[in-house]
């Protein structure tokens, strides 16, 4: 049996500015079940305009111009990037939902939590009835660790980590084969952002659907990812397993990334213009 769910060939998305932005350039990998690939890269690097990309949630002046996203998940193939209107939105959330950055952004300020997680059963499972929709919704909210009743709250009533729970829960609705989260623990304290790692990991383990996890936090995809894409400048510029990755990085950006971040247990190293700093601060 055929362990690739997602394939995505030499994706390639412009920005038709003046001068052309080439986003991203000649992208190509594969996403096997029930893994979590990451992506890294500095910021501006192409990584969100890939996932929407992707999606087909792209906004102009954002465009596919070359490529193809191959869905591999289900009983046929599908070109993902071919896919227009009633085909599209049938598609999306339910064979690949994402969870955006910045999850307040994400919700409907002026509808309850319900009334956004029951749209997507209503739009995409228009058979079931209101109680299996409420069971269902109920039912997730418990899964991602928030109290059902939190249902009926506005998203501004909720703290930043239930929203990017609910976030999770709505992107689960539908069992999906393959998530897309686009730095889902941007702007959470750390004790939260531990909570939520944990919880990505157990229900990937728990359901078995695959993931992207896209970030600029290189430390946290080692600890998180079966396999990790390094991105620059809109390329793929190193693809391999974990493990690899950090004992035996090939390209020099990589080796650059995983520099920039300090060792607990190693050497302390001190900034060479501290003393300086501190001698015209006495003086």
């Amino acid at each position: 049996m055929n362990d690739i769910v997602l394939s995505i060939e030499d994706l390639r998305i412009d920005y038709a500015s003046d001068p052309v932005v080439h986003a991203v350039a000649g992208v190509s990998f594969e996403l096997r079940r029930g893994e979590i690939l990451g992506i890294a890269g500095e910021s501006g690097c192409g990584k969100t305009t890939l996932a929407y990309g992707i999606t087909q949630l792209l906004k102009p002046p954002a465009e596919v111009v070359g490529g193809a996203v191959r869905f591999l998940g289900g009983d046929q193939p599908v070109r993902v990037d071919e896919l227009e209107g009633a085909a599209l939105r049938a598609f999306r959330w339910d064979r690949i939902s994402m969870v955006f950055q910045g999850a307040m952004n994400a919700l409907n300020p002026v509808l309850r939590v319900r009334a956004q997680l029951e749209d997507v059963l209503t739009t995409h499972r228009p058979t079931m009835t209101k109680q299996e929709r409420r069971d269902r919704c109920e039912h997730l909210m418990r899964v991602v660790g928030v109290p059902a009743e939190r249902l009926d709250a506005y998203a501004h009533e909720l703290s930043g980590g239930m929203r990017q729970r609910v976030m999770i829960a709505m992107a689960l609705l539908l069992d999906p084969p393959v998530m897309i989260m686009d730095e889902p623990t941007t702007a959470l304290d750390v004790v939260v952002q531990r909570e939520i790692i944990a919880e990505i990991t157990r229900l990937r383990d728990e359901l078995g659907f695959a993931v992207i996890f896209i970030t600029h936090d290189l430390p946290l995809l080692l600890e998180i990812s079966d396999r990790i894409a390094v991105m620059r400048r809109g390329e793929i510029v190193e693809l391999a397993s974990t493990r690899d990755i950090y004992h035996r990085p090939r390209d020099p950006y990589t080796r650059e990334l995983l520099a920039a971040f300090p060792s607990l247990t190693g050497e302390r190293l001190e900034y060479a213009g501290a003393a300086t700093s501190t001698t015209e601060e006495g003086a």
